[in-house]
């Protein structure tokens, strides 16, 4: 088999790290991009990996990481849209949007739009990590920013039933031009990306409930099977999933209209 190309971001530790371990040793050539130069060079250095360091809270590091990977790579089979995680109190980041969308959504929507010639080209899969707290998440498209209503969990939960939204509709837009993509939840991962959060998740992290939850590599499971298996043979296109299997995700999810107002919304939030 030809070595694949795997873009993973968030993935200087928790289940991006886990991933890019197993793809590695798979015979994947496997790029790493995480925030932390220190962290994401570590994992670089032991799987012998490229790697890319960009912080999703400046949508220019965004944009100047899309460059770098089309430059540098004139295929990906893979791009995994992982990084993410629970912030703390209303901030908005210096693209003037709110921090929890725009870390969680809009800078990966970005970051696939801005490589669409290249996923195009090499018949992609783009793979999203979403939650199942997009059950209690609220999309409203007149309050992206969360100027009304905000709390930690729920700009989180609406964040994450983004990434489902985008799923679906990357495969209403992209599906004929060779694009295959999924949304998946990892489960309740032994990690640290609540640790910056003021919710009241982050406790669970740093208690006696942590030794309760999956390892990375229990939570990347979902992930390496849907970047080894095949779209419409072992899942659908466009859908949410979770241990493998189909997953209920909220309502608003399933709303098609809704999913292509976010796209045009999304690609309003990101425009320079």
């Amino acid at each position: 088999m030809t070595q694949r190309t795997i873009v993973i971001t968030g993935a200087s530790d928790g289940i991006g790290a886990a991933a890019a371990r197993t793809l590695t040793q798979a015979g994947d050539r496997v790029v790493v991009v995480g925030r932390s130069e220190e962290k994401t060079q570590a994992i670089a250095k032991e799987l012998n990996a490229d790697y890319f360091v960009s912080d999703f809270a400046e949508l220019d590091q965004v944009r100047t990481l899309a460059a770098q990977l089309k430059d540098d790579y004139d295929r990906i089979d893979v791009l995994a849209n992982n990084a993410g995680g629970i912030m703390g109190k209303h901030q908005l980041t210096v693209d003037g949007n709110e921090s929890t969308f725009q870390i969680n959504h809009l800078a990966p929507f970005l970051l696939t739009t801005e490589l669409m010639d290249v996923l195009t080209a090499s018949n992609a899969k783009v793979i999203n990590t979403a939650s199942a707290a997009n059950g209690f998440g609220k999309m409203d498209l007149f309050d992206l920013k969360s100027e009304h209503t905000y709390s930690t969990n729920r700009a989180y939960g609406t964040a994450k039933l983004a990434n489902i939204l985008f799923t679906s509709e990357l495969h209403r837009r992209f599906g004929e031009q060779g694009i295959t993509t999924a949304a998946f939840h990892p489960g309740v991962v032994r990690t640290n990306f609540a640790a910056e959060s003021t919710s009241p998740m982050r406790h669970a992290y740093k208690t006696l409930l942590n030794r309760f939850m999956l390892t990375p590599d229990q939570g990347a499971d979902t992930l390496l099977w849907l970047s080894n298996g095949t779209a419409g043979t072992d899942w659908i296109s466009g859908a949410y999933y979770a241990k493998r299997a189909l997953a209920k995700a909220n309502a608003q999810a399933y709303d098609a209209e809704l999913a292509q107002g976010l796209w045009e919304a999304s690609e309003a939030l990101v425009a320079r």
